[in-house]
């Protein structure tokens, strides 16, 4: 076991039930094709992160899926808003002994390897590191022992989680990793070259 973990948070790829709000502009169909497109850049890009993996499945764990079980862990999130399911995942990790964990969704084409290792990294000096989302979320939370404060009493989902986020934290020593954008909406792809195939 290495001290380091990542954990991600992923959707089951089922119509209808992912990217709903992409989904109004483009339908269904489009919306999960794009889902598993995502699926497959997260698993690559967490793939090559030298930590233990861990996925956490929103209903139902798939055993033969892309998600190598030689390579990730496979748990089901907890029943409870996202709070409550990230901070059951972070406190199961701590607890089998990971000193550093972060997680990630899982619908982010920007995300690196380099930066989940640069917020591995950044933990060494920090009790806390978060990449900011552009839509005032995050799409990255890291850190060496559990704040509970940090999973409670937020508006998942909204502009405000960050702000409120980085409030719980006042008197921790935060690293912020580079602003990315996660895939909501039309617009987060519209005119971004990855995403062009889906629309030819």
């Amino acid at each position: 076991m290495t001290k380091n973990c990542i954990l991600i948070f992923t959707r089951n790829p089922e119509l209808g039930k992912v990217k709903t709000r992409l989904a109004k502009t483009i339908g269904d169909e489009k919306a999960l094709k794009i889902y598993q497109f995502l699926l497959k850049k997260t698993q690559e890009v967490a793939q090559k992160v030298s930590s233990d993996k861990v996925v956490f499945y929103s209903e139902k764990i798939t055993e033969n899926d892309n998600w190598n079980p030689e390579i990730f862990q496979k748990y089901l999130q907890v029943e409870g808003d996202l709070g409550v399911k990230m901070q059951h995942a972070f406190k199961q990790s701590f607890e089998k002994g990971y000193e550093k964990v972060a997680i990630i969704g899982s619908d982010l084409f920007d995300l690196t390897p380099e930066i989940i290792q640069e917020a591995f990294h950044a933990l060494e000096t920090h009790e806390v590191v978060i990449g900011p989302a552009k839509d005032g979320g995050y799409y990255l939370l890291g850190m060496k022992k559990l704040y509970q404060s940090v999973f409670e009493n937020k508006n998942w989902g909204t502009a405000t989680v960050l702000k409120e986020t980085l409030e719980d934290l006042t008197n921790k020593k935060v690293f912020l990793l580079e602003e990315l954008n996660d895939v909501d909406v039309f617009e987060d792809i519209e005119f971004h070259p990855a995403f062009q195939q889906f629309f030819d």
